[in-house]
């Protein structure tokens, strides 16, 4: 059963810092995060010997945070994984798939572990808190990050077609990213509404990240007559556009053909609030 979520300074001391979710989850939801953590954030798991990364809430099932272990063993063969829930009995369903290098335990965003983890994924487990408890959420979080450490944090539909996240680094926010299954869309603001908790409410006239989301459909119409040459060449473009005309876009054509778009934090973040720069 899924509790009433309470403010993060509301829990009873040494319990788990965190709400129970929902929990709901479905094999490959989580395939475009993790595909960004292991291409463009894979040189963070390579400066740690043994490095630790952790699938914070990872729901009723398991499934997810085996299949994350999988995609960063591929690009880290020394990497351990754990999976972490506030929900016992969660916890239980995953220890019986511990193997090397992955395991299941108790625990929240107090990421109370025995060594400082390098990348944490943590989505869809911020939706049910306020936006004013983001920062904190996020400070608990990042004190406890490796030094070149890095957070996903974010929101995906169902079947993981469209996504959004936020890379939180040991200095604060720093980028936002958001991907998209070709096909799934008419415009790249459909997107608005799987955007994290710290930007979800922000979609409105003189936010920065209304702004970037007009812009980046205005450039995905412009692009239209690419369409013939199917979408990917045509988000290329967009995403070219969008570049030359000041947007900080990240990364570059091979990121890009897959539906993906990272830019610098600045640019999206809130106007006001504790979330403004």
């Amino acid at each position: 059963m899924v509790q009433k979520a309470e403010r993060l300074g509301g829990r009873a001391p040494g319990r788990p810092v965190g709400n129970i979710t929902r929990g709901t989850t479905s094999p490959n939801r989580m395939r475009r995060v993790d595909r960004w953590l292991a291409g463009p954030q894979a040189w963070r798991l390579r400066t740690e010997e043994h490095p630790l990364a952790v699938d914070l809430g990872y729901g009723a099932s398991p499934t997810t945070a085996v299949e994350m272990f999988a995609r960063l063993r591929a690009v880290c063969p020394d990497l351990e994984l754990v999976g972490l829930e506030i929900e016992p009995e969660r916890v239980a369903r995953g220890q019986a798939l511990d193997v090397e290098g992955l395991s299941f335990r108790l625990g929240g965003f107090e990421l109370a572990l025995p060594r400082p983890p390098v990348a944490v994924r943590a989505f869809n487990v911020l939706r049910q808190y306020e936006e004013a408890d983001v920062p904190a959420i996020w400070d608990t979080m990042r004190a406890r990050l490796a030094p070149q450490g890095l957070i996903a944090e974010g929101t995906c539909d169902e079947v993981g077609r469209r996504a959004a996240w936020v890379g939180v680094d040991r200095a604060g926010p720093a980028t936002l990213t958001v991907a998209l299954r070709f096909g799934s869309f008419a415009l790249p603001s459909e997107v608005a509404e799987r955007l994290p908790k710290a930007l979800i409410h922000r979609n409105v006239p003189g936010e920065r990240v209304h702004d970037f989301l007009r812009a980046a459909d205005a450039a995905w119409l412009a692009a239209a007559p690419l369409a013939s040459f199917g979408n990917r060449q045509r988000w290329i473009a967009m995403c070219r556009t969008l570049k030359g005309a000041g947007w900080p876009v990240r990364d570059g054509v091979r990121r890009w053909r897959l539906g993906e778009l990272t830019v610098g934090w600045a640019c999206v973040a809130p106007r006001s609030g504790g979330l403004a720069l």
